[in-house]
């Protein structure tokens, strides 16, 4: 027995249904509601097979933002019947697949902010609870949100900003400019950016040499695939949680599919491991060797191979399916461009599958 049920409660179970498509504040602010009030709760997460966001996704998430409440308890159950409130076939058929999530447990309270539920809580023969129903506490909905993420990002829970953030990756050869790009890209955005763990563990390699060879220089670092492995693990690692707490927009100084040119470059060729790693990037931001003097900072060992990984990167990027902008010139004009593309990528908008709606019968 959990410890809300060992309390007092006005109710002994409630039940709050929705489709959660995606999560946002308001819902989160009805289960609290709901937890609050009850000994337990049946949260039932119902949508269509038509909508673009897996159930077991909207499942994860939900758990994860109410973990600190065990007695809430989430279940999902696909919902495909029609809806049509002044049908009461249509309401049957709705209601068989909620009861089914519930279980044979009784419904003595169910928590709603649609103007459906009380004839949802009449047919479980329930008491109604209405909360935040005009949506002045937190004005947001699901339709909003689908219609316009980046609107109402401020609404949105870390897992589902991981989901919902279009990640942008900036490439290149050594000293051509990534991390300036990076940093001017997060600062323009007012979002974070993840820096490359290959350079940090570069650093850190060198120190570990010269505790032995105090002459040692980078060229004296030596590398082998679980480098790369390590690379790669860390550098999603750092980018996934960078994700939670991301705009709409997460600037990467690097990816796994940069790891796999590095790691050609170094050992001769790039193992399948790191190139089954690659994912997919909303954007490739590949910065021009060409008028971009090098500077030697201690951590650089490639200026004769900048042309030679400025091509790698680009027949490697030709291929991947993302969209890939190349930056040249100064940088003013390299952050004018990049920041059109970025401009272009939030413009394009979130391509949602419409959920199943009641008729428009005006």
């Amino acid at each position: 027995m959990s410890e809300r049920s060992e309390r007092a409660s006005e109710f002994g179970h409630g039940m709050v249904v929705g489709k959660f498509y995606p999560p946002h504040a308001g819902h989160h602010a009805l289960i609290e509601a709901a937890a609050a009030r009850c000994a337990e709760v049946t949260v039932v997460v119902a949508p269509s097979r038509r909508e673009s966001i897996p159930l077991t996704l909207r499942l994860d998430w939900l758990r994860d933002m109410h973990a600190d409440r065990p007695w809430v308890r989430f279940v999902g159950r696909y919902d495909d019947h029609p809806v049509d409130y002044d049908d009461p076939a249509v309401w049957d058929a709705h209601c068989a697949v909620f009861r089914a999530a519930v279980g044979s447990r009784r419904v003595d309270a169910v928590f709603s902010s649609e103007a459906y539920g009380v004839e949802l809580a009449r047919r479980f023969d329930a008491v109604p609870v209405s909360v935040d129903q005009d949506r002045r506490t937190v004005p947001v909905s699901g339709t909003a949100v689908r219609a316009d993420p980046a609107g109402h990002w401020r609404w949105l829970s870390p897992p589902v900003r991981a989901w919902f953030v279009r990640r942008v990756v900036v490439v290149g050869a050594e000293s051509t400019g990534t991390t300036t790009m990076a940093e001017a890209l997060a600062a323009h955005y007012g979002t974070p950016w993840v820096p490359e763990y290959g350079r940090e563990l570069t650093a850190r390699k060198l120190a570990r040499l010269r505790e032995r060879v105090p002459q040692a220089s980078v060229f004296d670092v030596t590398w082998d695939r679980d480098d790369f492995r390590t690379v790669v693990r860390e550098q999603q690692a750092a980018e996934d949680a960078a994700a939670r707490t991301s705009g709409p927009l997460l600037i990467c100084d690097t990816d796994a599919r940069a790891t796999a040119v590095w790691e050609e470059r170094y050992l001769g060729s790039a193992s399948p491991e790191i190139r089954a790693a690659a994912r997919r990037p909303a954007l490739y931001l590949l910065t021009d060797h060409q008028g971009v003097p090098f500077t030697d900072d201690g951590l650089r060992d490639g200026e004769h191979l900048r042309a030679w990984m400025t091509e790698r990167f680009r027949t490697e990027l030709a291929g991947c399916g993302v969209p890939v902008v190349e930056l040249a010139g100064s940088h003013a004009e390299r952050l004018a461009r990049a920041v059109r593309a970025c401009d272009d990528l939030l413009a394009a908008g979130w391509s949602l599958a419409e959920p199943i709606a009641a008729p428009n019968l005006h």
